[in-house]
């Protein structure tokens, strides 16, 4: 039996690359197509409202089912920012940029609890999902490491001595928020699309 193609509405490579290993296993049966089309414009209030304008573009756009997710940091110093603002947050779209101008914001601030937010969603004509997880932990001084991407360098993780960037991809993909909240949606979407 043919594998069901399903398109995950992103540019991103990183994000494609680190989606398929984290779907993994649950991507059996069905066939993880990348997005060629237009972008939408992200103009929702809210991680979850900007996943779905994604998902929803790239549905429409292919014919297919599709999966998107949008994520970000969120630092309670900040009142939450850069939150749905993370990838552009200095202006540049650029990671270092980015990371840079996050710890000029939040200077020598004792409180630097912040969490990585993720929300998975998908949409396949009228049938919509979406899932929130939140990766909680602390914003370092400084960059370290040189793994992950985005604001990994200086994110480390409740409960782990190290940064996002300094974990192995594999050790990453099993925490992360991106597989918390794809975690809870992809058996709802095997639910729809494989068993049904």
């Amino acid at each position: 039996m043919q594998p069901r193609r399903i398109v995950l509405a992103t540019h991103n490579a990183h994000k494609v690359e680190e989606l398929t290993r984290i779907l993994g296993p649950a991507l059996d049966g069905l066939e993880l197509v990348a997005y060629d089309g237009p972008e939408p414009v992200e103009d929702g209030a809210t991680f979850q409202e900007n996943a779905l304008i994604k998902a929803r573009a790239a549905a429409a756009h292919t014919g297919l089912p599709a999966l998107a997710d949008d994520s970000g940091i969120c630092v309670d110093a900040l009142d939450g920012a850069p939150g749905i603002h993370s990838a552009r947050y200095a202006g540049t779209r650029v990671d270092a940029d980015n990371v840079a101008h996050l710890l000029e914001q939040l200077g020598d601030a004792s409180d630097r609890s912040a969490q990585f937010a993720c929300a998975a969603a998908f949409v396949d004509g009228d049938d919509e999902l979406v899932e929130l997880a939140l990766w909680p932990g602390t914003v370092l001084s400084e960059p370290v490491g040189g793994g992950g991407f985005g604001y990994d360098p200086i994110f480390k993780p409740e409960g782990l001595s190290v940064s996002a960037a300094e974990l192995r991809p594999d050790e990453k993909n099993a925490i992360s928020h991106r597989a918390l909240a794809f975690g809870v949606l992809m058996p709802q979407v095997r639910e729809r699309l494989v068993t049904s």
